[in-house]
């Protein structure tokens, strides 16, 4: 009975193995039904019967996800732990915590300040190594965008409360940070380093950015002047029509100024691989450092670090009325001071970084163009989202903040005609920044008397 039962059961392997053939499935992808069993043929013609569609082994999937939790976890270590500046992100968590516990803002705003740090030096750790999968171009962009990304959030959170002010301070504060205190660290520090002989950079591309700064600073002089000439067409709009006027232009000055940028960078970037080719053979050394992320995780963790910065300003700027009662010291010293320099601290350690490294070129690069990427697309930019939302920021910063502003880029374009660098011009850079901190100490914003 076996061997009856056993005839039909090896006409069904047939059949399937000649349907498989007439559809163009390899033979041998089967078992030989003389070497089966008739106990192993119904378990073969149950699999023949059922979908063609195989999966991966087992071993196989488990690999794979195994590989993927492997990466995840190093990229976990290499973002949130190989930074020691990354003790300060509990103090953001700390700040929601104490905001809501016992509404002490003094508090709230110290720690949400500490909080922000690491989350923006993380956030410039993140666009870097995305720049890496890019090339110049691309990574030139990103630089742009995400180079200030801290203080454009903490502006617009500001500029959703209303407070033009504060806006205006922030943007301002960033720009003299920049051009006095961190280019003053980076000259000091590159100084002392390398003290025997004085380091030589790019000068004509300081006078670009020199000049785009007082393009910046006659966008921001006239409305200011309008203003306490009471010399307006129109009493309390025209200084607003010409600030967002101003705006737009000043945003087409920076997109031709990018552009230009770029192209030059590649113009050089493709004679100096014409010149390696020539040398060397044709070479691509532009990721001369190795990518520490990958570039879906770079995106995964820049999203990530956007949003715990937009969180925490959320709870800084709702605080700085109150810190600044509790503390005593004035709204426009927290503003000018105080947020800028949390703000630049990845562009400051890396200024800094760059210049005891004898790259003077890049630490000149992040302080003036971060500067340049304020005055020409940040504040204007602020302008536009502001005519959106319907709040009336203006380029008037009125005349204490303007002077401030004017004098600081006359004396930074005074240190960088020559070309060279030195630490007593970076000493010099770092003391007048004393004086303007003291300044904005002493000083009271006519915006705030009445409170």
């Amino acid at each position: 009975m076996d061997k009856i039962d056993e005839k039909p059961q090896l006409a069904t392997v047939q059949f399937h193995l000649e349907m498989d053939h007439m559809n163009g499935r390899p033979e041998h992808e089967f078992v030989d039904e003389r070497l089966v069993s008739p106990v192993e043929l119904p378990e073969l013609c149950s699999d023949l019967n059922g979908s063609q569609h195989y999966t991966f082994s087992d071993p196989e999937q488990q690999s794979n996800t195994r590989s993927l939790k492997i990466s995840f976890c190093r990229s976990i270590k290499v973002v949130l732990f190989t930074s020691k500046i990354n003790i300060l992100m509990p103090c953001g968590p700390l700040a929601v915590l104490i905001n809501y516990l016992t509404h002490n803002q003094g508090w709230a705003f110290f720690l949400s300040l500490l909080g922000i740090i690491p989350l923006a030096e993380r956030l410039g750790f993140s666009t870097e190594q995305l720049s890496l999968f890019t090339g110049p171009t691309v990574g030139g962009l990103l630089n742009a965008t995400f180079g200030n990304a801290t203080e454009l959030i903490i502006s617009i959170h500001a500029l959703k409360g209303g407070m033009t002010r504060v806006v205006q301070q922030t943007l301002l504060g960033s720009i003299l940070s920049n051009m006095l205190l961190v280019l003053g660290c980076a000259f000091f520090c590159g100084g002392i380093v390398f003290m025997k002989e004085d380091k030589v950079f790019d000068k004509a591309a300081a006078m670009v950015n020199s000049g785009l700064l007082l393009m910046a600073v006659m966008g921001l002089l006239f409305p200011a002047v309008l203003h306490y000439t009471h010399s307006e067409l129109h009493y309390g709009k025209s200084e607003l029509a010409l600030s967002r006027f101003s705006s737009c232009i000043m945003l087409l000055a920076y997109a031709s100024y990018l552009v230009f940028q770029l192209q030059k960078q590649n113009d050089s970037y493709v004679r100096v691989n014409e010149e390696r080719g020539q040398n060397e053979g044709s070479k691509n050394d532009y990721n001369e450092e190795a990518p520490e992320i990958s570039k879906w995780e770079a995106l995964i963790w820049l999203a990530i670090l956007t949003t715990g910065i937009s969180v925490l300003s959320d709870y800084l700027v709702d605080a700085i009325q109150g810190a600044s009662v509790s503390w005593h010291i004035p709204v426009s010293f927290i503003s000018v001071i105080l947020l800028p320099i949390v703000g630049n601290a990845a562009e400051h350690a890396s200024a800094i970084m760059f210049a005891m490294k004898d790259k003077l070129d890049l630490s000149l690069g992040v302080a003036i163009g971060s500067s340049t990427q304020i005055a020409m697309f940040g504040i204007p930019f602020c302008v536009v989202v502001g005519w959106i939302m319907g709040q009336p920021m203006d380029l008037n910063f009125h005349l204490f903040e303007t002077a401030s502003l004017l004098i600081t880029v006359i004396v930074v374009a005074f240190m960088l005609q020559e070309g060279t660098a030195n630490y007593f011009k970076g000493l010099m850079l770092i003391l007048c920044y004393l004086i303007v901190a003291a300044s904005f100490f002493v000083h009271i914003d006519p915006s705030y008397v009445g409170d």
